[in-house]
C-alpha cells in the first residue's frame, strides 16, 4: 500500500499563487508517474499535471503556462506550484500515484480543498 499526505491548499485571490505538496510513504518502489487532479462541485474529476519517473511532464491545457508539476525522487514527495490563479481553479485537488508492480495500481490522497475567490 501507498499512504499520499497532501497539504498546501487554501483560499486565494485571483492572481495569486499556491504549492502544492504530497509524500508518499508505505510501499513506495515501483512509483512511476505522480500527479495532481481536481474536482469542482458537479463536475469530473480531471487531470491538472502529472509527471513521470524519469521526469516528463503532462499539463491540462487550461493550466499550462501558469501551474508547474516537479517531483523529489529521493523523497517520494510531488509538488505543484500554482501561479495566476484563477477562480474556476477553486476545487479540491487530489495527489495521484501510479505503481506497477505486474500491473498498475492507482493510489489517491485525501485531496486538498483550493479556492480561488474574484
Amino acid at each position: 500500500q501507498v499512504q499520499l499526505v497532501e497539504s498546501g491548499g487554501g483560499l486565494v485571490q485571483a492572481g495569486g499563487s499556491l504549492r502544492l505538496s504530497c509524500a508518499a510513504s508505505g510501499s513506495i518502489f515501483n512509483i512511476n508517474a505522480m500527479g495532481w487532479y481536481r474536482q469542482a462541485p458537479g463536475k469530473q474529476r480531471e487531470l491538472v499535471a502529472a509527471i513521470t519517473s524519469g521526469g516528463v511532464t503532462n499539463y491540462a491545457d487550461s493550466v499550462k503556462g501558469r501551474f508547474t508539476i516537479s517531483r523529489d525522487n529521493a523523497k517520494n514527495t510531488v509538488y505543484l506550484q500554482m501561479n495566476s490563479l484563477k477562480p474556476e481553479g477553486t476545487a479540491v485537488y487530489f495527489c495521484n500515484v501510479v505503481r506497477t508492480v505486474i500491473r498498475a495500481y492507482n493510489y489517491w490522497g485525501q485531496g486538498t480543498q483550493v479556492t480561488v475567490s474574484s
